[in-house]
């Protein structure tokens, strides 16, 4: 009888260390795949030196309701926005060689909006598998039509404000390969990077840009503009740390 129990006692021990291996394992596998956590940011601003590109003003008379948005006078494209303080608006600023690791897209999705016969963001960007919804502020016709190399295209009417269409990408890709434009309205464009890590962001109205919960390394930061092409920058950073750099694009 002893021996019985003896020989349950170790059954059970083996039991229990065969479970404990499994799980220690199947931890491993959960930070070895799993998504790079860091504390370090790089960010900066994106200067433009030279001479400004001439604003393209468009003109809207074709559609009576877009050019009565804007009073019957022409718009400036968002192709090339100078800020006033010198730096640039709508660049779109990323890690090349982002750390490895299984990234989940945020639940929240991205918002692309047509108002006053523009899309609104210019320029924005997307985790694949994130949703994206399209709006209609201006209440009337115009025509969603997605391009790109790495994503199935669509195009597919949005007629009213009341309709909200919702989509996903499974690839990732970069402009100038991926973009919107409305076929309604042909100036309307809106350039899309797609992404499988969160390390993007766009530079704003003063021209800054902020890329953190980066794991210490050595990075690549590319800075794309749709009229000044594309600059990277090697930068190192260490955990906790903070670095500053610049994008100057010439003309």
């Amino acid at each position: 009888m002893q021996w019985r129990r003896m020989m349950a006692l170790v059954s059970s021990l083996s039991l229990a260390v065969g479970l404990s291996c499994a799980q220690s394992k199947k931890e491993a596998q959960i930070v070895k795949t799993g998504a790079a956590a860091g504390t370090a940011t790089i960010k900066g601003v994106v200067k433009f030196q030279g001479t400004p590109l001439k604003p393209r003003m468009i003109s809207m008379k074709q559609d009576k309701k877009c050019d009565a948005l804007h009073k019957g006078k022409p718009v400036p494209s968002d192709e090339f926005v100078l800020n006033s303080n010198g730096t640039l608006k709508w660049v779109l600023v990323y890690v090349k060689n982002p750390p490895k690791g299984n990234y989940k897209p945020p639940s929240k999705p991205v918002v692309l909006d047509q108002k006053g016969c523009h899309y609104t963001p210019h320029v924005f960007g997307i985790m694949v598998g994130q949703p994206l919804e399209i709006f209609n502020s201006d209440g009337f016709l115009h025509n969603v039509h997605f391009i790109g190399k790495k994503n199935p295209q669509f195009n597919q009417a949005h007629p009213t404000s009341a309709v909200k269409i919702r989509k996903q990408f499974k690839s990732p890709e970069l402009p100038p390969d991926s973009y919107f434009k409305c076929d309604v309205h042909p100036w309307m464009k809106a350039w899309v990077g797609i992404f499988d890590h969160p390390f993007f962001t766009v530079s704003g109205d003063d021209g800054s840009f902020t890329i953190s919960g980066l794991p210490a390394g050595t990075y690549e930061i590319e800075a794309w503009h749709e009229k000044l092409g594309k600059q990277t920058q090697k930068v190192t950073v260490k955990a906790g740390e903070t670095k500053t750099i610049t994008f100057t694009f010439k003309r």
